[in-house]
């Protein structure tokens, strides 16, 4: 099989994903937008693994440009894609927005992979064998379901991209751990409308790795955490929080959602724990009404319709 894993950087979890992954499969494709960083993951994960075919990407998922390049290179791969782990993400401490105008963590979180998903598409399709359904993973939050609603019904083009923060100002950092869930529910509601409209022919899945001290989670929101107990005045991961998980934990669950067979039969589903956990789904993020709404937006956005 031959996967591609976004945001793999050293220490996170869609790099331990891939070193995991990198046992089993015939190539995977890691990407980032540092080529030193870059080049980093991909000689770790030799050295964790000497038989690992891994080939490196560069992908700038905040730049539609960008984001257009990279598909256009793995297209002209002479391999298939079997799987597409979406899983790299921005965790913006300050309101900032993208080269398109659209707010960051929107753009890397979302909009930049919905592209990319779209743009491989036709080659996942057209490439896998038969008894090979092609999968799309989005890494999602449980922070999808304690933010406020992304609220499709009444949002206009202008905030659905650049938020509440407008351009001359940046966002306290509750707003901005608000923004981060409104992505997280963004990709909740990406994957079952994909598994809707895919109707078989893609699997698609939302996977929630659980609460991990990741460099992404380091870097952004820190007062609102302390002020969430998440973590200490020090800075770091507060021991008072029993629900961390190691990122070879939160990645077992990433793991599963690319390959477990058993899985094929609840496309669009949400993972948790290595698990099928739609119970865990907010009631907003499973109305099929809201994710045609969001999808729509997300075509207009990106200028062209993603359509299977």
């Amino acid at each position: 099989m031959v996967l591609l894993v976004t945001g793999t950087s050293l220490n996170g979890i869609g790099f331990e994903a891939s070193r995991a992954i990198a046992k089993y499969a015939s190539l995977v494709v890691i990407t980032g937008y540092n080529e030193e960083r870059l080049q980093l993951s991909k000689d770790a994960i030799v050295k964790a693994v000497p038989a690992a075919n891994i080939r490196t990407l560069m992908l700038n998922l905040s730049s539609l440009a960008a984001v257009r390049k990279a598909a256009a290179e793995v297209n002209a791969y002479a391999e298939p894609i079997h799987v597409l782990i979406n899983n790299a993400a921005a965790t913006a401490g300050v309101y900032a927005l993208s080269v398109d105008n659209i707010e960051a963590q929107m753009a890397a979180g979302h909009i930049g992979p919905f592209l990319f998903t779209q743009l491989l598409m036709p080659k996942m399709l057209t490439g896998s064998a038969s008894s090979e359904t092609p999968r799309v993973l989005f890494l999602t939050s449980t922070m999808h379901s304690v933010t406020p609603v992304l609220a499709l019904d009444d949002l206009d083009a202008e905030e659905f991209l650049r938020g509440h923060g407008g351009p001359k100002g940046s966002d306290p950092a509750s707003t901005l751990l608000d923004r981060y869930g409104q992505v997280k529910a963004a990709n909740v509601m990406t994957a079952k409308e994909l598994a809707r409209r895919g109707a078989g022919k893609v699997l698609a899945y939302a996977v929630h790795p659980g609460t991990i001290w990741t460099n992404a989670f380091a870097g952004g929101f820190r007062e609102e955490m302390k002020r969430l107990g998440l973590i200490g005045d020090d800075g770091n991961a507060s021991k008072e929080y029993p629900d961390w998980k190691t990122i070879g934990q939160g990645a077992a669950t990433t793991v599963v959602g690319a390959f477990d067979p058993r899985l094929s039969e609840y496309s669009g589903a949400y993972l948790a724990d290595c698990a099928v956990a739609e119970d865990q789904v907010a009631p907003h993020c499973a109305d099929e009404t809201r994710a045609a709404k969001l999808w729509k937006m997300t075509e207009d956005a990106v200028g062209q319709a993603f359509n299977l």
